[in-house]
């Protein structure tokens, strides 16, 4: 009786077996997700990477100078010595663009912010013409009634240029989300671009690769625009390709023709930074008083926020051309909307793009998440 009963427990094991071997190994995956707990960084950085654009790098004649890199690439977070140390080869250039998210019911709102060294659209002589123009400007300002002399410029030290990445949502699915809109920085100025496949009369379209932006540097000046691959954004020197691959690749080492990049969070590099106004990273600071958003309560409802910022560090430290020059993204401004609360672009993307974009009441300008303004998720 008593090997009956074993050989018959032994049969019900070894189908027991055999059916857990037969289920699909998709299952306890999809599972192991389903229990995963993502912090919100996590979330943020994982909304990042999905639609972090493609970058079209034109080279100039120093094409070192056209390398990305993050800030602190030499090793500390002085803003004065990095047109320096871009000369020298004991510091490696690699590739990393900084980045924030914010997010309403209907879309996220990702902010790219592309860093290089040096501004040297003059040449070599542009860093000595710009500090000619800059104190020609301070002492003759009262002839300049537009202001727009004293941001003229041939060579500063610093550069900090980006774009802003509109993704409809569709569900929980990342991969169903869909580019809509993109505004690049060029100059002070913000260039307006609908994903193509959006039908929006009077703005230029953006081409996309698996919903990543295709987007084009200028060497030397180093301002975003669409990528068309014409023959202006053919640099004689070349094109350096930039794309997201979660590893900061050294172009120096590489030498190909296309760099991996990583990403970096501008909410815990460069903004606890600002936070300390004028320092060693940040050489102006503004006050930009209180931002007032909608923001979406536990309950589903929708509900004005006043939330106070104060003064922060609002243009990097920069000592060789036109000093103080370069800005982070709560810095740009469009030169034809200066009559637009400063920071606005970063602190209160939803309002300003349904503003640029004539969107309608679809639209949800009420946050879910915003970081900088204090907005959390709610699990």
């Amino acid at each position: 009786m008593s090997s009956k009963i074993d050989r018959c427990f032994y049969r019900l094991a070894l189908i027991a077996c055999l059916t857990v071997s037969a289920l699909p190994a998709t299952k306890a995956v999809n599972v192991s997700r389903m229990n995963e707990r993502r912090s919100p960084a996590q979330e943020e950085r994982e909304v990042a990477a999905r639609f972090a654009p493609i970058f079209y790098q034109g080279l100039g004649e120093q094409a070192r100078n056209d390398y990305i890199t993050s800030f602190d690439f030499d090793g500390d977070w002085r803003g004065d010595n990095n047109w320096a140390h871009a000369d020298d080869n004991r510091f490696k250039l690699k590739a990393n663009i900084y980045y924030a998210v914010s997010e309403t019911p209907t879309h996220f709102f990702i902010h790219y912010a592309v860093f290089h060294p040096r501004d040297y659209k003059g040449g070599e002589r542009g860093a000595l013409l710009s500090e000619i123009i800059r104190e020609g400007a301070r002492r003759g300002g009262k002839y300049d009634p537009t202001g727009q002399l004293g941001e003229a410029a041939l060579a500063h030290e610093n550069d900090m240029e980006g774009c802003l990445v509109v993704v409809a949502k569709n569900g929980n699915d990342l991969q169903r989300a869909r580019v809509m809109f993109v505004e690049t920085m060029a100059h002070n100025k913000f260039l307006k671009y609908a994903a193509e496949g959006v039908t929006d009369d009077g703005f230029n379209t953006v081409s996309l690769e698996d919903e990543r932006p295709r987007l084009y540097i200028e060497p030397k000046g180093h301002g975003i625009e669409a990528y068309r691959a014409d023959q202006r954004q053919g640099q004689r020197n070349g094109v350096l390709i930039y794309s997201f691959n979660g590893r900061a690749d050294d172009p120096e080492q590489e030498r190909r023709e296309r760099v991996g990049y990583d990403l970096i969070p501008l909410y815990t590099t460069l903004w606890p930074r600002a936070q300390r106004g004028v320092n060693e990273t940040y050489g102006e600071a503004y006050d930009y008083g209180a931002v007032t958003i909608s923001v979406v309560q536990t309950d589903g409802r929708q509900k004005e926020s006043r939330v106070k910022l104060g003064r922060r560090g609002s243009s990097f430290l920069g000592a060789v051309g036109a000093p103080n020059m370069a800005r982070p993204p709560w810095g740009w401004f469009d030169r034809d909307e200066r009559d637009r609360p400063q920071g606005e672009w970063f602190f209160d993307p939803a309002r300003t793009i349904k503003r640029h974009f004539n969107r309608g009441t679809d639209f949800s300008v009420s946050y879910t998440y915003a970081p900088f303004l204090g907005v959390e998720r709610r699990k």
